[in-house]
């Protein structure tokens, strides 16, 4: 009875005579190795987010490292000028003074501006009473024009 079932139920038969293959799936169900654009746009949406998160807080740490320096900087600037007035018993000329009578290594660059064009305070002012002369620098600010983190011009500092 077994040979007369592919005579009557042709369709049973070749189901039956078909080898299992059930590892293999068809071509439209196997998986994508690639990316879909939904997924490649939220991908890009995450990466904006964090982006537009990221950037100010940056530029936020660059001015602050920035102003950090031009404290630093000013207070060595106005050190080196008071070390050569009590040296030299007279404030200097220029801030090239500092730098030839190697109170400095070289004139430091605004970190503001990043140029080294400090604006010199220039005073005739005795600050011992045995100082041969008065005219000169007693004091160094920034050349630039833009205001700090904390409201001030820069060059009030």
């Amino acid at each position: 009875m077994g040979s007369d079932v592919g005579k009557h139920f042709p369709i049973a038969a070749t189901a039956v005579n078909r080898p299992a293959a059930s590892h293999v799936r068809p071509p439209r169900l196997q998986k994508s190795l690639g990316f879909t654009l939904l997924e490649l746009m939220v991908v890009l949406a995450i990466v904006a987010i964090l982006l537009a998160v990221a950037i100010p807080s940056y530029s936020r740490s660059l001015v602050a490292a920035r102003e950090r320096a031009l404290r630093s900087d000013l207070a060595l600037l106005r050190e080196s000028i008071w070390k050569y007035t009590l040296d030299k018993q007279k404030p200097p000329q220029s801030l090239d003074d500092l730098v030839t009578q190697k109170y400095l290594d070289k004139k430091p660059d605004d970190p503001i501006t990043r140029e080294p064009n400090w604006e010199p305070v220039e005073e005739d002012v005795l600050i011992q009473a045995d100082q041969s002369e008065g005219n000169g620098i007693i004091d160094v600010h920034s050349a630039s024009n833009a205001i700090s983190s904390d409201g001030t011009p820069y060059s009030s500092w």
